[in-house]
C-alpha cells in the first residue's frame, strides 16, 4: 500500500521503512519506551495534512534510528569492556611473574619528607605573628 506524503510516494515493501518492519519482527519488540519517544518526536514534528499513518511510519523510522544507536553504545560498551578486562587481566599477569621469579629481591621504599611545605607553613606564622605584633 503506497502513501502519499506530499512530495512523493513511498513504498512500504521497497522503502527502508519497509525493511525496518520486516526485521525489527524478527528481533523481538521494541521496548514501549523507545516507541513512545519516538511518537513523542514524530508528532513534534509532524506537519499540517500529515495523516497518522504518515506520522505512524516516522515514527517506526526515528524508532529504527533510535534502535541502531543502542546497538552500537552496546557494542562499543562491550568493547570497552574487553579491553578493561584485558588490561586488568595482562596488569595482574605482570604482577604476579617478577613475585613468582625473584623472591629474594626486595624493593626498599623510602620516603622522602618534602622541606618546601614545612618551610612555606614556618614563614606564614612567622609574618602571621609579626602582623599581631606590629599592628
Amino acid at each position: 500500500m503506497p502513501i502519499d506524503i506530499g512530495s512523493g510516494i513511498i513504498d512500504p515493501k521497497k522503502s527502508w521503512i519497509g525493511q525496518t518492519m520486516a526485521t525489527s519482527k524478527n528481533q523481538g519488540a521494541p521496548s514501549p519506551e523507545t516507541q513512545a519517544e519516538a511518537m513523542k518526536i514524530a508528532r513534534a514534528t509532524q506537519k499540517p495534512g500529515q495523516t497518522k499513518e504518515q506520522t505512524k511510519l516516522i515514527a517506526q523510522g526515528i524508532q529504527h534510528g533510535i534502535e541502531q544507536y543502542k546497538k552500537q553504545q552496546k557494542a562499543k560498551a562491550r568493547e570497552r569492556d574487553k579491553l578493561r578486562k584485558k588490561q586488568a587481566r595482562d596488569k595482574s599477569q605482570d604482577i604476579e611473574q617478577p613475585a613468582t621469579d625473584a623472591p629474594a629481591a626486595e624493593q626498599v621504599v623510602v620516603s622522602k619528607q618534602h622541606w618546601l611545605p614545612w618551610l612555606l607553613l614556618i614563614a606564614s606564622w612567622v609574618g602571621f605573628i609579626g602582623y599581631l605584633q606590629f599592628s
